[in-house]
C-alpha cells in the first residue's frame, strides 16, 4: 500500500513538473510573440526589409497621410523660408549649383536612419560642403500611423521652425535629432519639451521665435505637407539615398552601414571623379 501510494505520489509530482514546464514554455512563447508584434503586426506595422542592397524601414502602403490626428493640419499653412521645390516640400543643402544632386528620403523617427546617419553622416556632409553634390531632404512621417504617436510629424514641424531661421540650423537640428533619437515605440518625440531638450544642443537655435513656433505648432500644416510629398514619391522606405535619380546601396548584406571610404568610393564612382 505504502509503494502504491508513493508510486502514485511520484507520478503527480512528475505531472505538476511537466505542467509548470509546459506553463514556462508558454510564457515564454507569449513573450517571444508580443516581441514580434512590436516589429510587424500585418500590414499595418513599419518592417525591416532589403532594399537595393541595403536595409530600410518599410513605408506602409495604407499609411496614408502618415500623421496622427493630433497633428493639427486643420490650421492655417505657413511655410517655413528658406524651403525648395516648386511646392516648398523640399530642404536643400550645399552649393545650389552643384552638378550633382543626392536625394535624401528620411523619418526622424526611424532608427535605421539614425544607423547610417551615425556611421556616415559626417561624411554626406563633408561631400556637400565641398560642393560634390547638393543634398535634397524628403522628410516622411509615416512610422506614427505605423507605430501610432506623433514623434515624425512633431519633429518635422520643429525642423521646419529651425529650417525657417536658416538651412544651417536646420542642418544642425536634423543631426541633433537623429543623434538624439529616442526609441520609436516610446515616441519620444511626440513630447514638445523632448524637441526642444533637443533644441538647446545647437548653439543659437532656440530663439524665442522658434520655441513659439514649436510650442505652437505653427509648421504642422507645411509638415503635413512634406510628409504627403514623401508619401507621393515612389519611395518604398527609409532610408533611402538617390544620386542623380540612381538608388544607392546604403547597407552591406548583414544589415550594416558601409563605410565612410565606401561611400566616397560610390560618390566618386556615381559623379566619374574617381
Amino acid at each position: 500500500m505504502s509503494s502504491k501510494s508513493n508510486g502514485k505520489q511520484s507520478n503527480d509530482q512528475k505531472s505538476a513538473a511537466r505542467r509548470e514546464r509546459l506553463a514556462e514554455a508558454r510564457a515564454r512563447e507569449l513573450r517571444a510573440e508580443k516581441i514580434r508584434r512590436r516589429i510587424v503586426i500585418g500590414a499595418s506595422m513599419a518592417v525591416v526589409i532589403a532594399l537595393a542592397g541595403g536595409v530600410a524601414i518599410a513605408v506602409n502602403s495604407g499609411s496614408g497621410h502618415g500623421t496622427s490626428a493630433s497633428s493639427g493640419s486643420s490650421a492655417p499653412l505657413v511655410v517655413p523660408a528658406n524651403t525648395s521645390g516648386t511646392d516648398g516640400t523640399v530642404v536643400t543643402y550645399g552649393k545650389a549649383d552643384a552638378a550633382h544632386t543626392l536625394d535624401v528620403y528620411e523619418d526622424f523617427r526611424c532608427p535605421i536612419c539614425k544607423k547610417f546617419e551615425t556611421s556616415d553622416g559626417p561624411t554626406v556632409q563633408q561631400l556637400a560642403d565641398s560642393g560634390t553634390y547638393k543634398i535634397q531632404y524628403h522628410m516622411a512621417a509615416f512610422l506614427d500611423n505605423n507605430l501610432g504617436g506623433k514623434g515624425s510629424i512633431t519633429a518635422l514641424a520643429a525642423a521646419g521652425a529651425a529650417l525657417n531661421q536658416s538651412v544651417d540650423d536646420f542642418k544642425k537640428f536634423h543631426d541633433e535629432l537623429y543623434a538624439n533619437q529616442p526609441s520609436e515605440e516610446t515616441d519620444g518625440y511626440g513630447s514638445v519639451n523632448t524637441i526642444l531638450d533637443v533644441a538647446a544642443k545647437v548653439p543659437g537655435l532656440k530663439t524665442d521665435a522658434f520655441v513659439k513656433a514649436v510650442q505652437d505648432g505653427t509648421y504642422l500644416p507645411w509638415a503635413q505637407k512634406v510628409a504627403d510629398a514623401f508619401n507621393s514619391s515612389g519611395v518604398q522606405g527609409t532610408p533611402t539615398m538617390k544620386l542623380d535619380g540612381k538608388a544607392l546601396t546604403l547597407f552591406d548584406n548583414a544589415g550594416n552601414p558601409i563605410s565612410a571610404d565606401q561611400y566616397t568610393t560610390l560618390i566618386q564612382q556615381g559623379t566619374g571623379t574617381k
